[in-house]
């Protein structure tokens, strides 16, 4: 199969949308707020050249279901491990998150870590790790986002407004993401329970540090090859991201990502499939 293509899989308690491309190892790559399995449009098309590669639509988020409840990182875990294991049959595989998408990625490589063969987090810090997530308030939208009721009052019929201002403030460049491209993203995020579950995914946040410092204390480290990498302008995270693994995994290389802020797919898309080609054919699948 290497036209990409969308599908649905059911899993526990969700439906989750899908788009797969390619033939060979499989990659499973992870996608941020407010984005969706569309991040990836200018990544898929090299690496599946190579790789059959998976791109899920988060629970809750893009076209998958909008269930009530739930939106913790272990969970959304679960379904990508149901997804990519269970329903696909890829019982090893590598996997790439960015945003929400790492944290998420975390939790399948700590859960499931003889099925993850390598992990990549973008421009984001694992909760629990003992940092700082909101950067002492300058990610000020993280506070926003958790307070309860009042996003959903102010921002209801303002979604464009709100995903709008993350676009043009926190890459790189104000028209790092063209106006076609937001409105494939804002497509969904108006969907009826879909900005609600983004505010779930952020509220969950306590929890999420909580689950990670259990399994963290109770396995130690993570032990795959881990690939971290951080924008260097703007608000990406810079050396934050692969300072934050070095506390939770072993084997960790990475670094900056420059002349890219946060969208580290859509900025600098060349650099990062150079990045995880030479990644992944230092450790092979098989």
């Amino acid at each position: 199969m290497s036209q990409n293509t969308g599908h649905f899989a059911d899993v526990s308690g969700a439906t989750l949308h899908y788009r797969r491309s390619g033939h060979g190892e499989p990659v499973v790559l992870l996608h941020g707020i407010p984005q969706t399995s569309h991040e990836w449009r200018y990544v898929t098309p090299r690496l599946a050249e190579k790789y059959t590669v998976i791109a899920p639509d988060l629970r809750g988020l893009g076209d998958s279901s909008r269930p009530a409840g739930s939106y913790d990182k272990k969970t959304l875990g679960s379904d990508i491990a149901e997804l990519v294991i269970d329903h696909l049959g890829f019982k090893k595989f590598h996997l790439v998150g960015h945003d929400w998408g790492g944290p998420v990625a975390f939790s399948v490589a700590a859960h499931h870590p003889d099925a993850v063969r390598t992990l990549t987090i973008l421009d984001v810090v694992i909760p629990g790790d003992g940092g700082d997530f909101s950067q002492g308030g300058r990610r000020w939208h993280h506070a926003f986002f958790r307070t309860l009721d009042l996003p959903e009052q102010l921002c209801f019929g303002r979604e464009e407004m709100v995903i709008n201002w993350l676009f043009e403030n926190y890459g790189h460049r104000p028209n790092c993401i063209s106006e076609e491209d937001k409105a494939e993203f804002l497509r969904t995020y108006k969907k009826p329970g879909a900005f609600r579950a983004l505010l779930e995914i952020y509220r969950a946040l306590p929890r999420d540090a909580e689950d990670n410092r259990n399994i963290l204390s109770h396995n130690g480290k993570l032990k795959m090859p881990v690939l971290a990498l951080g924008g260097d302008m703007s608000f990406g995270r810079g050396l934050e991201c692969i300072e934050s693994l070095h506390r939770v995994a072993e084997n960790v290389r990475g670094g900056l990502v420059r002349n890219c802020g946060h969208w580290i797919a859509e900025e600098q898309p060349g650099f990062l499939v150079e990045q995880l080609l030479g990644f992944y054919d230092e450790f092979p699948i098989h």
